[in-house]
C-alpha cells in the first residue's frame, strides 16, 4: 500500500543535491521546494523505537533495560574524534548552513515554521540538523530526541496509562506501524480497531516514519475523556478507515494466567515492564501451588521492553549457574548475566513465539531454549539482537544509539536471524485478525498443549 502523506515530506529520504544553485532554482516546482529541510528532516522518516514493538504504555529509554551513564559533553569550538572516526569541520558546516539559511529566507515559497507546527514537528531548525546527523548513521534504532520529546518518552506509567488500549509495532525497514493487539473493552476495541490495522495518521499528523514512542506519547496518549481520531489502512477492505474514540485509563496487565485442562498452566506475557518479573513469578507460584503439571508461556506479539525483567524471569525458571544472556559492544564493558536466585521451575515448559516476538522476548526464549529448559513452539522470532543506550545532553535533549550486540547462551547473535522454534506451526489465517482468539480456534496453542502432554508423559 502507499501510505497517505500529510506532512509533505517524501518517503525516499534526502533528495540528491549537486551544488548547482541555479539549477535548483530553475527547477523549483512544488515538489522540489525545501530541499534543505527535506534533507535534514529525513531523520524523522525511518527511525524506530528499540525493538520491533513498543507497547502503548511503555516508558523510558534503556539499553534493553539498562541506562548508559556517560559524562555530559561540554561546549567546544571544534569536534574531536578517535582513530578511524570522522571529524566534522564545524567552521565549514557553519559557513554552508549560513548560506543555505540566507537562500531559504530569500527564495523558499512556504512558511516552514507553520508547515512543521501543523504536522506536530519542532519549529526549531537546529533540532532538525541534529536529527539529520543521526539519520546519517543509517541505523533505524538510533535517533535524536528534543528536550520535549525526551521528557515525554521518559514518563512513567505505574501499570496504567491514559490512551486507547492497543499494542503496536513498527517495521524498522518500512516505518509502517501495525496494531498487533487490541485490549478487550478498550476505547480502540469499542471503536472497531482490529489486529493487523496499519496506522497511517493520528488526527492530522501523518504516522508515516514517525518514531513510534513519540507517536504514542505525543499523539495517541492524552487526557482522559478527550477524543482522538486514528486513520488505519485495513488490508481486508483495501481501504482506509477513520476511527474516533475517547481516551480512557487503560490497565497494563503485562501478565495474565489461568489453568487449562490436564492441569496445564497458561501464562500470557504481553511485554517486559518493570513490574513484569514480579507478576510473572506470582503467576508461576500460583499455578504450581494449584497443581500445574506443566507451563505454557505465551510470548507471541511480545516485542520486548526492559531486559532486566527478562533476565529475572529466566533466572526464576532456570537452575543457578546457567548463562542467560551476554552483551558485547563499543564503549561499554562486555557482560554476562547468569542465573543465581536459588529458584528453578521443575515442571515441563513450552514457549509460544512468533515473528513479532522480539528483543527481550528473544532473551528469554534463547535462555530457556539453549539451556534445554523449554520447548519452543510457533514461528521464527523477529531477530533483534542489538541493544540501545541513551545519552542525555545538558539541554535536556538526548541521543539513542545502538551500542551492543547481545548473545544467547549458545554464543549466537540472533540479530536479523531470529530464533527457530523446535516445533514450527503457523497460526491459522482465520485467527490472525481476531482481537481475542478463542482457545478452541488457536491452533498454535493446541500444538503447544500437545507438545507439553508428550513431555509430561515422557517424564512421568
Amino acid at each position: 500500500m502507499t501510505e497517505q502523506e500529510r506532512s509533505g515530506v517524501e518517503n525516499n529520504g534526502p533528495e540528491n543535491m549537486d551544488g548547482t544553485e541555479k539549477n535548483d532554482l530553475k527547477n523549483s516546482g512544488k515538489t522540489e521546494k525545501s530541499k534543505f529541510w527535506k534533507g535534514v528532516l529525513a531523520g524523522s522518516l525511518v527511525t524506530a523505537f528499540g525493538g520491533l514493538t513498543i507497547v502503548g504504555m511503555a516508558a523510558g529509554l534503556w539499553i534493553m533495560g539498562r541506562r548508559v551513564n556517560v559524562e555530559p559533553y561540554t561546549q567546544a569550538s571544534d569536534t574531536q574524534s578517535g582513530s578511524g572516526q570522522t571529524t566534522l569541520d564545524i567552521a565549514k558546516i557553519g559557513t554552508k548552513l549560513k548560506y543555505m539559511e540566507e537562500t531559504i529566507n530569500q527564495y523558499f515559497l512556504f512558511d516552514e515554521d507553520e508547515s512543521r507546527e501543523k504536522n506536530g514537528k519542532s519549529a526549531n531548525p537546529e533540532e532538525w540538523i541534529y536529527a539529520g546527523y543521526m539519520y546519517s548513521l543509517d541505523d533505524p534504532y538510533s535517533t535524536y530526541y528534543t528536550a520535549e520529546e525526551f521528557k515525554s518518552v521518559q514518563e512513567s506509567n505505574n501499570g496504567s496509562y491514559c490512551g486507547i488500549g492497543v499494542q503496536v509495532s513498527q517495521n524498522v525497514h518500512t516505518g509502517t506501524i501495525t496494531v498487533i493487539k487490541v485490549f478487550k473493552g478498550s476505547p480502540a476495541a469499542k471503536a472497531g480497531m482490529l489486529p493487523g490495522d496499519v496506522i497511517t495518521a493520528v488526527g492530522d499528523v501523518s504516522a508515516s516514519g514517525m518514531d513510534l514512542s513519540l507517536l504514542v506519547s505525543d499523539h495517541i496518549k492524552g487526557e482522559e475523556g478527550t477524543e482522538v481520531s486514528i486513520t488505519v489502512y485495513r488490508e481486508s477492505d483495501d481501504d482506509e478507515v477513520e476511527l474516533t474514540m475517547k481516551r480512557a485509563i487503560v490497565e497494563n496487565p503485562t501478565v495474565e494466567y489461568d489453568m487449562l485442562e490436564e492441569k496445564i498452566g497458561y501464562i500470557s506475557l504481553s511485554s517486559f515492564e518493570e513490574v513484569s518479573a514480579h507478576q510473572f513469578q506470582t503467576a508461576v507460584d500460583d499455578l504450581v501451588n494449584k497443581g500445574a503439571k506443566g507451563l505454557i508461556v505465551d510470548l507471541r506479539n511480545n516485542g520486548g521492553g526492559v531486559v532486566s525483567a527478562a533476565e529475572a524471569i529466566a533466572d526464576y525458571m532456570l537452575p543457578d549457574g546457567k548463562k542467560v544472556v551476554s552483551f558485547k559492544g563499543k564503549g561499554v564493558k562486555d557482560s554476562t548475566y547468569e542465573s543465581k536466585d536459588g529458584h528453578q521451575v521443575d515442571v515441563p515448559i513450552v514457549l509460544l513465539v512468533n515473528g513479532q516476538s522480539a528483543s527481550a522476548s528473544e532473551v528469554l526464549t534463547g535462555a530457556l531454549k539453549d539451556n534445554d529448559w523449554a520447548t519452543v513452539v510457533g514461528t521464527k522470532t523477529f531477530g533483534k539482537g542489538i541493544a540501545q543506550g541513551v545519552f542525555p545532553m545538558p539541554d535536556g535533549s538526548a541521543m539513542k544509539l545502538t551500542t551492543t550486540y547481545y548473545y544467547v547462551p549458545s554464543g549466537e547473535c540472533i540479530h536479523e536471524v531470529g530464533i527457530e522454534p523446535d516445533v514450527e506451526v503457523e497460526l491459522d489465517e482465520s485467527a490472525k485478525n481476531q482481537i481475542n482468539i478463542p482457545r478452541d480456534e488457536d491452533n498454535q496453542l493446541k500444538t503447544a498443549v500437545d507438545v507439553l502432554l508428550k513431555k509430561k508423559l515422557s517424564t512421568n
